[in-house]
């Protein structure tokens, strides 16, 4: 962590002084570092740290101190009076200092501090699984404004080339080769252009400040993203976080058992009383006096009408349905790139021909520029096969980008 957090500061300032390029992977880092959620994973650690420091402290001695005074209604006295030997007061007095010291406990202190590490691992896991889920958001935003870059793009040529095919309109207006009407045409396409460039231009500062919400850095219109080069395997092991949460779970179950079986374990302890009284351990004595006394005792619990073995089942059963649950998810995953699959050789299969019509439609598009500068069709029929070759540019790079959603949304259900 501490080795990569000077490449995340460095990243930021990139981004927060030149912000001009963009790339997926940085948007991946900056996600998992920045999102609000990323913060649990320092308090997270500071709980871990307070709770082992707790669990540590019980095998330090305790010490109490105790003060109590009594009234009793009767004491005890002795059958004859024995001269030197005042019966007792009704009304006693004790102040104790008793120390207590675990010996052993069969290893159950080191058992909870095992499990808290293993739930701690566990929660810092289920932290990663959660953080990993926005990175599909991520991909969504990232690609929708490649998306709109593209058509930006294609949108700001067949402008440029309608504008100059304007000029040439006119000109023929001029020399009375074309009617008037022909330049109001194209003029209605050139205005219909430009409200698309505006709403391409809105979409993307709308997903451009999406984006930046996500990975906490500010992002504007200037901002451009750079497509990615993706490549899928046909291995498809799973390696998705949540695989290692299921591990540490059942690591956890494990753990928990481990502590049923030492709490059967016996323990000993040794204990010091200090003490001053009246009356002290001397019971004949009716004065204020100091007294202690020290010693170990031990406790066993031999039989708990089978309770251990029933924690033992329910844990079991609970490690079951964890197991179930890794079952379904592995079913899951693997039905969805089956999908994704599909869907990248759909698009493979598209893109293909995508060349081909495009090549057509230029063809198309030039045999009616010449048509329409000899007057042999209108505007109006050159505008449809003119628009008809920048669709099919369009619809090149949707299926372009498309195909890269497809491969990253891969690797993501994947977990490379």
């Amino acid at each position: 962590m501490k080795n990569a957090l000077p490449f995340l500061v460095l990243l930021v300032f990139q981004f927060t002084n030149a912000q001009q390029e963009l790339t997926l992977e940085n948007c991946y880092v900056l996600s998992n570092k920045n999102y609000p959620l990323a913060k649990q994973s320092e308090l997270l650690s500071q709980k871990s740290a307070y709770e082992m420091a707790s669990l540590n402290a019980a095998k330090l001695p305790k010490i109490d101190l105790n003060a109590q005074t009594t009234y009793q209604s009767e004491v005890t006295g002795l059958p004859i009076a024995i001269p030197n030997v005042s019966p007792l007061n009704k009304d006693q007095y004790r102040a104790t200092l008793d120390i207590n010291q675990l010996i052993y406990n069969g290893g159950l202190i080191e058992s909870n501090i095992k499990w808290k590490e293993i739930q701690t691992q566990t929660q810092q896991q289920q932290l990663a699984v959660n953080l990993y889920s926005i990175n599909t958001r991520i991909n969504q935003l990232y690609f929708s404004i490649l998306l709109a870059q593209e058509r930006k793009l294609i949108l700001v040529s067949k402008q440029e080339q309608l504008t100059s095919k304007i000029k040439e309109v006119r000109s023929g207006i001029k020399f009375g080769l074309l009617l008037p009407s022909s330049e109001q045409v194209l003029e209605a396409e050139n205005l219909k252009i430009k409200q698309q460039l505006r709403e391409i231009e809105l979409d993307k500062n709308r997903l451009l400040a999406n984006l930046s919400e996500l990975i906490s850095t500010p992002l504007d219109e200037k901002t451009t993203l750079e497509k990615p080069i993706i490549s899928v395997t046909n291995d498809i092991t799973i390696t998705r976080p949540e695989i290692q949460l299921f591990e540490l779970q059942n690591k956890q179950i494990e753990s928990s058992k481990e502590i049923v079986s030492k709490n059967m374990q016996p323990k000993i302890t040794a204990f010091g009383t200090a003490g001053y009284g009246n009356p002290g351990l001397n019971m004949l004595n009716n004065s204020f006096q100091p007294f202690y006394l020290v010693g170990v005792k031990a406790n066993w619990n031999v039989f708990d009408w089978n309770k251990t073995n029933k924690d033992k089942e329910a844990l079991s059963v609970t490690e079951a349905i964890i197991n179930t649950e890794k079952e379904t998810f592995l079913l899951n995953t693997h039905l969805q790139l089956q999908e994704i699959q599909t869907e990248i050789d759909k698009l493979n299969e598209s893109i293909q021909t995508d060349q081909e019509i495009v090549t057509l439609r230029e063809i198309v598009v030039k045999s009616a520029e010449a048509q329409l500068k000899n007057g042999v069709i209108t505007s109006s029929e050159f505008l449809v096969e003119f628009t008809n070759g920048y669709e099919s540019k369009i619809n090149q790079k949707t299926h372009q980008i498309q195909l890269a959603l497809a491969k990253a949304n891969y690797k993501l259900i994947k977990g490379n």
